[in-house]
């Protein structure tokens, strides 16, 4: 007889073991707002509105947000796709650098969702400005107004996505220059804003008097309506004021994308002009009877004579090394003789430790948060009234540059646009400008810090800052409007506070303090309204880009090594390296590279005692300086 077992028999309910209750508290579910207290629904009604709003944040740090596939139905995933190699890590460009901890650029407030697009849009635009040769090229002008497609063709026209374009009217405010060819002749294209005549608001103004100057010095002008629209009043005055000219006019009828609408463009002949066109800037269709017809009245281009490249000798070489370049001549002028009537061409002037045979032109970006003086600043530089300046902040759009020669040195200033958090950014353009304006930065090679000194240093102008020390750039922090901190009246007082007038020094160990990262960047006190202490800008920029371009060799930094006392950086033992020797690896940043005894990454404050004794032994004023490691003992990997 089988034995019996003495263990109690659980009902059949309990015999499951899915449904058997664990031991300890039985969880706590969420109640629904009609279960509980009337006078409580309202608490939790609260509760979890609070809730759903925080689910909805993103608990990632920006970076790795902006590392989340995106799929083509455009949402993401944090995940990497199947069939794809897994995501390499990436690097800030400030990573190995003295000073990397410095404001990342990341550190914007915003959804990265909303700002994904125009990131996007932004990798596809360029930044590439008219060369300094196609100055003496016939020029071509673009007009109309707004919203009619005159970006658009000029993007069409340079084969390049220059100007921003976008639904919303008045995008383009500047005038921005370009290049084109066609059927073996060259030619510029300048790009005008919207022109109203009659509107006497202050943007709109100032778009109409930078539009005058652009069509002044064009040989012919295309004149741009919207096809699919009934003729405005602006395109009735702006065809009047062309006639009344005299310069050869082509009417562009556009946004015909179908020969159906072809016929239409007859329509618009009323307006008086001879040469009605119907074109496409979107699909490009007509652009070849447009270029056909303008460049048939463009003034023939004067042959160039290519002059044979002329070499660095020896001497040149040692010459150059103890003395640096010579700026006494321009690139490519001549030496004129008195007693001949012959004209000797002169050697381009010679730059090796640029890495170049020719040394090029100097491009210094303009940079800062809206409404600081930038756009003041490049037409003090400049001379002439080249950007937009007016009180309303976020003025400039699309980056303006200019070119200024002196002394035998090129320098082209690029005005950019202010950049501001992203949080405080809504419309499309002002967007896509700050994500142009950063663009232009890392093409520059030297950067004007701008800083309104009535409200001081602010946490974005050292966000901004960190912009051009992480990408490697030479920066001068120039104090812009130093005439409101120092203008007194018959009290002594500040005109437009009335509090004491500014101490230069005190103010200046202000600006160092909240920007230490900064310290090896020059410090200029300037007010470009009034034109003072511009002159003070040429001679620093011309300073740091030379600082910028040099090189020392390899004897020199060892005898350096020599000197230095390693036991005065503050290193934690672990992060402690022996440097065997080191060497200049590239310039334009100075990079040079260690050779350690082990494969550690540098602590930042050795990296940053390094940086401040390479600094008074060699100068580098105003340039960054990187480091790479190189250990000895380190393993190959296949």
């Amino acid at each position: 007889m089988a034995q019996r077992d003495d263990r109690k028999r659980l009902g059949k309910k309990h015999r499951q073991a899915s449904t058997r209750p664990k031991k300890g508290r039985a969880p706590k579910a969420t109640p629904t707002t009609g279960a509980v207290d009337p006078r409580k629904r309202k608490v939790l009604s609260t509760k979890r509105a609070a809730a759903d709003k925080a689910s909805r944040i993103t608990k990632q740090s920006p970076e790795r947000e902006r590392r989340k596939a995106i799929r083509t139905d455009g949402a993401t995933s944090a995940k990497t796709p199947k069939g794809t190699a897994p995501r390499v890590k990436q690097v800030r460009p400030a990573d190995g650098i003295v000073g990397r901890q410095t404001p990342r650029s990341s550190n914007m407030d915003g959804r990265e969702e909303d700002w994904r697009d125009i990131e996007l849009l932004a990798s596809q635009m360029v930044t590439e400005t008219e060369s300094a040769d196609a100055r003496d090229l016939p020029l071509i002008a673009v007009c109309g107004r707004p919203n009619v497609g005159k970006s658009t063709l000029f993007n069409r026209l340079t084969g390049s996505r220059r100007s921003i374009v976008g639904d919303e009217p008045g995008i383009t405010r500047d005038r921005i220059y370009g290049e084109i060819e066609w059927m073996g002749r060259d030619a510029r294209i300048v790009d005008t804003g919207g022109v109203v005549p009659d509107d006497e608001a202050l943007i709109p103004a100032e778009i109409f008097r930078q539009a005058k100057v652009g069509l002044e010095e064009a040989d012919a002008i295309v004149m741009v309506v919207d096809g699919r629209t009934e003729l405005a009043s602006p395109d009735l005055e702006l065809a009047r004021l062309l006639l009344r000219g005299g310069k050869p006019v082509f009417l562009a009828v556009n946004k015909m994308d179908t020969d159906a609408m072809q016929s239409q463009a007859e329509n618009f002949r009323r307006l008086g002009f001879r040469n009605v066109l119907p074109i496409s800037a979107e699909h490009g269709s007509g652009i070849g009877d447009l270029l056909d017809a303008v460049f048939e009245v463009l003034p023939e281009q004067a042959e160039v004579i290519e002059e044979p490249e002329a070499m660095l000798t020896e001497n040149d070489e040692a010459e150059e090394d103890e003395t640096g370049p010579d700026y006494s001549v321009a690139p490519g002028a001549a030496l004129v003789s008195e007693d001949a009537d012959l004209v000797a061409p002169r050697r381009p002037r010679m730059l090796r430790s640029h890495g170049e045979y020719e040394s090029r032109e100097t491009k210094i970006a303009i940079i800062g948060r809206p409404n600081v003086g930038k756009s003041t600043l490049l037409n003090a530089l400049t001379g002439k009234q080249r950007a937009i300046v007016s009180p309303i902040a976020g003025t400039t759009r699309d980056a303006v540059d200019e070119v200024v020669e002196r002394d035998g040195h090129s320098f082209r200033f690029v005005d950019t646009a202010g950049i501001r958090r992203k949080g405080k950014t809504k419309l499309m353009a002002e967007k896509l400008s700050v994500i142009m304006a950063r663009k232009h930065l890392e093409a520059a090679d030297v950067s004007l810090l701008i800083i309104d000194a009535a409200e001081g240093v602010a946490a974005l102008d050292a966000n901004i800052g960190g912009y051009a020390h992480e990408s490697g750039r030479s920066v001068i922090i120039v104090v812009n409007k130093w005439d409101l901190m120092t203008r007194t009246g018959k009290d002594g007082m500040r005109l437009f506070d009335g509090k004491p007038p500014a101490d230069q020094k005190l103010y200046e160990q202000d600006v160092r303090d909240k920007l230490k990262y900064l310290e090896y960047a020059p410090l200029l006190f300037i007010s470009a309204a009034d034109g003072k202490n511009i002159e003070q800008v040429f001679k620093k920029v011309e300073l740091v880009a030379r600082e910028r371009r040099k090189r020392v060799t390899t004897g020199q930094m060892n005898r350096f090594l020599e000197k230095v006392d390693f036991q005065k950086a503050s290193v934690p033992m672990n992060k402690r390296v022996r440097i065997y020797y080191m060497t200049q690896a590239a310039v334009a940043p100075p990079t040079f590279v260690l050779f350690t005894d082990k494969d550690v990454k540098m602590h930042f404050s050795f990296e940053r005692f390094l940086g401040n004794q390479i600094r008074e032994n060699f100068g580098f004023i105003g340039s960054p300086i990187w480091f790479k490691i190189k250990a000895r003992n380190k393993k190959k990997t296949e």
